[in-house]
């Protein structure tokens, strides 16, 4: 296993293709910027459950007008939006707190302009490796550098596509396949294949020693999800002045269940509905948000001890 394999995407996704390029600015890497624009939305409110101070002097390093037209507010956007990326994000920052108890070994595997290497607090002696493509992580690194940002935490850069044999330069970074990792895949999966998710997960249980723990998401519905949130998604940020259709950056076609898949590898899974860690927030599930839209759930597994 080397790489992920995105050639299907000429056929269901002209906006994608095999060998494309992206950065903060450009392609499906904005979609990173657009997520860092709302923790930093979230990080102002009043009594604030998320505090990322790093995520607007990214998002305005990035420079595209029509998004810090929205973090200067002279576009308003409503609660629902702030609210799934903080309950999103609460769940990742509260999975590596646990996995911080036990794990001294941390991936974060399509990294995008993710700050927990800066802000939150990690166990002496813990490393966490980001992988991401060298353009996203290079950017991400001179814009913090340039604000005197000190990562809390031995922070290894893999740059690499996750098309390309990233499993061996993650090994080149010092990554340790005997010893318990803690895995985070946030935000990833529908911007893959179908079969290309199937085979990262492969890739992290080749790389998984007994005991390594996983956190990522599961969409129940990702055709709700693709008929039904994209096309709002899109027509906002046409509104705003982004041209970006939001169609164009993920891949359809049947997935197997994460849990499923998962367990079928070696893992025990628990699986957590959308409106569960809306609760856990204090957050009101959406009304307007059925099944059918495509809700996002969150997975975290442990792989099982031989």
């Amino acid at each position: 296993m080397s790489g992920l394999d995105y050639q299907v995407k000429q056929i269901n996704s002209p906006g994608r293709y095999d060998g494309d390029d992206w950065d903060p600015a450009s392609s499906v890497g904005v979609t990173a910027t657009i997520v860092a624009l709302w923790r930093a939305l979230a990080s102002r409110q009043p009594d604030a459950l998320l505090d990322d101070p790093f995520a607007e002097p990214l998002v305005r390093a990035v420079g595209l007008e029509p998004i810090a037209r929205v973090l200067d507010g002279e576009v308003v956007i409503g609660a629902i939006t702030k609210e799934r990326i903080t309950a999103r994000t609460r769940f990742f920052d509260d999975y590596f707190v646990v996995a911080g108890s036990s794990i001294r070994q941390a991936v974060i595997v399509a990294a995008g302009l993710d700050s927990r290497a800066y802000r939150l607090a990690w166990p002496p002696g813990t490393v966490v490796y980001e992988v991401d493509r060298p353009s996203v992580l290079n950017f991400k690194v001179e814009t913090l550098d340039a604000l005197g940002a000190v990562s809390k935490v031995d922070r290894r850069l893999v740059g690499v596509d996750l098309r390309d044999d990233w499993q061996a330069a993650l090994r080149d970074a010092g990554f340790d396949p005997h010893q318990p990792t803690a895995w985070s895949v946030e935000g990833l999966l529908v911007y893959l294949p179908p079969s290309a998710q199937n085979l990262l997960f492969d890739t992290i249980t080749v790389l998984s020693a007994p005991g390594s723990l996983l956190a990522t998401e599961d969409v129940a519905g990702s055709d709700g999800l693709f008929d039904h949130r994209l096309p709002t998604l899109t027509e906002y940020w046409r509104r705003v002045g982004l041209d970006l259709d939001m169609a164009e950056l993920v891949y359809r076609g049947q997935r197997d269940s994460v849990t499923g898949y998962l367990t079928s590898r070696g893992w025990e899974v628990s699986s957590h509905t959308a409106q569960e860690i809306y609760e856990r927030n204090g957050f009101s599930f959406p009304a307007e948000t059925p099944a059918a839209s495509g809700e996002t759930g969150f997975v975290t597994a442990t792989l099982r001890k031989t």
